[in-house]
């Protein structure tokens, strides 16, 4: 029987993490780029 490969699976898992992140991140500039910014951003101090 062949032994796992493990370095290829953890591979595997950081590309799939990379991969949702950055997807996040995109998600995250579509809706701050449609939303115009209001005020300066800072809460009422």
């Amino acid at each position: 029987m062949a032994k796992p490969n493990y370095t290829f699976e953890k591979r595997q898992r950081d590309l799939a993490k990379k991969k949702k992140k950055e997807e996040k991140r995109q998600k995250k500039m579509e809706a701050r780029s449609e939303r115009p910014p209001e005020g300066s951003g800072q809460p009422g101090v």
